[in-house]
């Protein structure tokens, strides 16, 4: 049977070589080698062309998303997974953007990290549940488009904005003070962070709320 080839990264000694001999106990599993920083993990990588690397983020010498991107940009067939102590939006995403397969904390057992790297092996990712909770998280923000905090009255008042009208105007269209719509617009702005009517009506156009024929 066909072992797994690992190599391992981390600049903490003590993390690597404990992994290490977790992982020498499995039968299914062969140590290729192990690197102290990000260069030298890509320089690993290109001699021995392991199957998974466990990527530590943080290394004095390269990070291990740059070393991440290059090792996948000449051996695009190699699993990496990111084992750190890091699960905020500023290292996951650009991991995962980077090409990283897994995703996982330094907390998790030996006997979860050698289940990461069988899936691996196998094509099948796996995600720190709460590095998944960020992700679903933020999917959902992207989703949602800065003028779903609008009112109906106010997104009513952004329409018009978007077709053309004039305070006035909208005033006579909706059968609300001229007051009463300079405070929406007001509000209007502020919700979507921008300056000016011009900006929201550009705004309108380019996302839906005018339907243009």
């Amino acid at each position: 049977m066909k072992k797994i080839r690992v190599a391992v990264v981390d600049d903490h000694e003590m993390v690597r070589k404990g992994i290490i001999s977790y992982l020498a106990t499995e039968p299914e599993i062969e140590i290729v080698g192990e690197a102290d920083s990000g260069k030298k993990a890509v320089a690993l990588v290109k001699e021995t062309k392991p199957d998974v690397v466990l990527m530590d983020l943080l290394m004095e010498s390269g990070t291990g998303i740059d070393a991440t991107r290059e090792i996948l940009s000449f051996c695009p067939e190699c699993k990496v997974i990111i084992i750190t102590s890091f699960y905020d939006d500023e290292q996951v995403f650009p991991a995962i953007e980077a090409g990283a397969f897994s995703y996982m904390l330094k907390t998790a057992t030996a006997s979860e990290i050698i289940n990461a790297i069988e899936k691996a092996a196998k094509g099948e990712p796996v995600i720190e549940p709460k590095v998944a909770n960020r992700m679903m998280n933020r999917l959902r923000t992207q989703d949602r488009k800065p003028h779903s905090d609008l009112t109906e009255r106010e997104l009513d008042v952004l329409k018009c904005i978007g077709e053309g009208m004039t305070n006035q105007q909208i005033s006579e269209e909706l059968y609300i003070g001229v007051k009463t719509v300079k405070t929406h617009v007001s509000n209007i702005l502020g919700k979507l962070g921008i300056s000016d009517r011009t900006q929201a009506a550009v705004y309108a156009n380019r996302n839906g709320v005018v339907k243009n024929p």
